[in-house]
């Protein structure tokens, strides 16, 4: 069986998945740091094992570790990475004053909750920043929101203040802290969901709408989700299935081109013989 290889390039990690026609099957998480190291080779190597690669696709935010991802792909598979941009992007429309600014793994969430929820829709991607992907009724990614991420917040409280700890972030059901560390949780759990709860009401109402497919994707998106009602699904996989069908509909359209010329080549043919 053939796979796909796709790659989801953040500042912090590096999601590594293998799918196929219908779904990511494999996914992990190397240290984006990695691939300046050279220890990411070895890792995507041990990563695919012995399964042969028929594509491999990607969509990156550190655009120096592209060219190296590229690289190690190709030496290891031997086939010619798709990278996700504004003018690669397949599966969904694109109404932004500068396409070339949005975030490639941004474009991505649009294709995959355009493909599987329909327009209009919105993802939360919790990860090193919160964003929202908004994708409108004609189809077309507009634009979105960016928040800190959760655990940049919490960090920055730490590094910045000398009597503030480093927390882990988890669920807490208290309101009131009765220490520092919980008082910190408490802010940052149940007041990062307020942010998004109105966030959401205010994209509702900007769009017109009063039912919203609202899709969670990223580290903390199932913690969060839990007590949001607002967010209808959580996809942990959600930016490596758009990149995903991404490749998909691009080798599709190749192959459609191909024909097409085919059928050109034989018609010219067959009236050169008439």
């Amino acid at each position: 069986m053939s796979h796909l290889l796709l790659f989801d390039i953040g500042n912090t990690h590096t999601h590594i998945g293998l799918g196929n026609a219908r779904q990511v099957r494999r996914q992990t998480n190397i240290p984006t740091e990695w691939w300046f190291t050279g220890k990411a080779g070895a890792a995507v190597r041990r990563f695919i094992g012995r399964r042969h690669i028929s594509g491999v696709a990607l969509c990156s935010v550190v655009p120096q570790a592209t060219p190296r991802v590229k690289r190690v792909a190709r030496k290891i598979t031997g086939a010619t990475p798709l990278v996700l941009t504004p003018a690669t992007i397949r599966g969904v429309g694109i109404d932004y004053p500068k396409p070339e600014t949005i975030g490639p793994d941004r474009l991505a969430n649009a294709v995959a909750v355009h493909h599987s929820h329909g327009a209009p829709a919105v993802v939360v991607d919790f990860g090193t920043a919160v964003t929202f992907d908004v994708v409108d009724r004609r189809g077309s990614y507009v634009g979105g929101i960016i928040a800190p991420g959760l655990a940049a917040m919490t960090d920055y409280l730490h590094e910045k203040t000398a009597l503030l700890p480093r927390i882990r972030i988890r669920e807490t059901n208290v309101v009131i802290g009765k220490d520092t560390a919980e008082a910190m949780l408490v802010g940052t759990v149940h007041g990062y969901r307020g942010l998004i709860r109105e966030l959401i009401q205010e994209l509702k109402r900007e769009l017109g709408v009063r039912r919203l497919p609202v899709v969670a994707t990223g580290g903390y998106a199932k913690l969060l989700a839990a007590r949001i009602p607002e967010i209808t699904a959580v996809v942990p996989l959600l930016t490596l299935d758009g990149v995903r069908l991404t490749w998909l509909r691009q080798e599709a359209n190749r192959s459609g081109q191909l024909r097409s010329s085919a059928g050109i080549r034989a018609r010219e043919k067959s009236r050169k013989s008439d």
